[in-house]
């Protein structure tokens, strides 16, 4: 197996920290390896201690490699948090190929075109995604490649980020020993895998609750268009059980993921465990019941304070309703919860890989899934250059595949910056 062949995303979370491992084999994709740690030094989403997250990092990424026997040297890095923001922006272009048929070089050109827009000092672009392709004024064309035109536009979504926040990820990742092939938010990797056609173009919210934040994408018309972040998510619901219980934190986290239950009507009152009372030796019986008591008004609350934000985006009404990932939406009833709270359609998304069907993989999986995307939307571009003799040189260069993307030089411009921090 070929490193060429292997590509590896990084989640880095508030609970916890995730390697997966794809390989890309003629044409196909799958999962061939996780690797998962414990996540230090990280509090509500934000990297709040460089070095016990390098070695969060180092743990997840050992796991993974142990699992598959490689050794990993490059990762994709899912990227997300409140610093996240979106802004709209135009770009256009001459076609430079003599025939006038548009290639990936035109598409390069075209969004390095958009790229250039007013950024505060602080602020950096992380992504740009297209909305629309526009060629000689025909509207509404989501891939312009192979047609012919003179004049090609694009409508896009800019994706920036805070320079900081960004850095200090940069810095945990390769003071891990990593390189960074790029960055991808999360949430975008996450909906282009989790959502269907209809629900993006319809409408919908991609809500990723994970232990310490809620992360919150809205599609529409085909793309991400708003997005946000609640500073509340699974570990709040760990805090309530250690008060509700007066037990430590710890205890409290391995009774929610073994016994927790968001729905009072659905918990059984003869499920019995035990947990010993903080600052004494003494345990105390509880039931699942009495669990889902303190659970159900918290799960009720995420849900409250998510559809205020929906609202406050300007999203009242989308016919795709809802579609819930992240760890904590593992956990029975929350689905019914939120069906009530929302009121409106509302289903969970899983990954659909070997190793990785659970909620909390969604992310990491997603990040991959990006990069697929693009991938091999370059290499479509590639074959069919091969048998045009006049399409340019850049196009028919082999390297097109080795997992490039159109905006590799995030990751060095930054580096070029940190001394600013530094």
């Amino acid at each position: 197996m070929s490193n060429n062949d292997i590509i590896v995303s990084l989640d880095i979370g508030t609970s916890k920290v995730r390697a997966i491992i794809g390989e890309v084999n003629n044409g196909t994709f799958n999962i061939i390896g996780v690797g998962s740690a414990d996540s230090e030094g990280i509090r509500k989403g934000a990297i709040v201690d460089i070095d016990q997250t390098v070695q969060s990092i180092r743990s997840a990424v050992d796991h993974a490699e142990r699992m598959v026997g490689i050794q990993i040297s490059e990762v994709y890095v899912g990227i997300s948090g409140n610093h996240i923001g979106l802004q709209t922006s135009h770009g256009v272009v001459a076609v430079s190929n003599e025939d006038r048929e548009i290639g990936e070089e035109d598409i390069e050109r075209v969004l390095k075109a958009a790229e250039v827009v007013a950024l505060p000092p602080d602020r950096e672009i992380i992504d740009v995604v297209a909305k629309q392709y526009v060629v000689d004024g025909l509207e509404g064309i989501q891939d312009p490649r192979g047609m012919i035109g003179v004049r090609l536009e694009v409508e896009a979504i800019i994706i920036t980020g805070a320079k900081p926040a960004i850095h200090n990820l940069l810095r945990c990742v390769e003071k891990s020993g990593l390189k960074i092939k790029d960055l991808v938010l999360m949430s975008l990797g996450a909906g282009q895998m989790s959502l269907s056609k209809d629900e993006k173009t319809m409408g919908s919210v991609l809500v990723d609750i994970g232990a310490g934040t809620t992360s919150i994408a809205v599609f529409e018309a085909g793309t991400m268009v708003a997005t946000s972040t609640l500073p509340i998510g699974g570990e709040y619901v760990t805090n309530d059980i250690a008060y509700g219980l007066r037990t430590l934190t710890d205890q409290a986290e391995k009774v929610k993921l073994k016994y927790g239950c968001a729905l009072v009507d659905d918990a059984a009152s003869d499920v019995i465990f035990k947990v010993t009372r903080i600052g004494s030796n003494v345990e105390k019986e509880f039931s699942q019941q009495d669990l889902a008591a303190i659970v159900e008004p918290r799960i009720q609350e995420i849900f409250h304070l998510l559809h205020q934000e929906v609202k406050r985006l300007g999203y009242s009404e989308l016919p795709g309703g809802y579609i819930l990932t992240g760890g904590t939406v593992s956990m029975p009833g929350v689905l019914q919860v939120a069906q009530t709270e929302l009121a409106a359609s509302v289903r969970i998304a899983v990954p659909d890989y070997i190793g990785v069907r659970d909620p909390g993989f969604t992310s990491g999986v997603g990040v991959l899934h990006n990069v697929i995307r693009n991938i091999r939307g370059r290499n479509n571009t590639v074959s069919n250059t091969k048998k045009q003799p006049n399409r340019n040189n850049k196009a028919n260069n082999p390297s097109a595949n080795q997992g490039k993307t159109p905006k590799t030089g995030l990751v060095e411009r930054l580096k070029n910056m940190f001394s600013e921090f530094i």
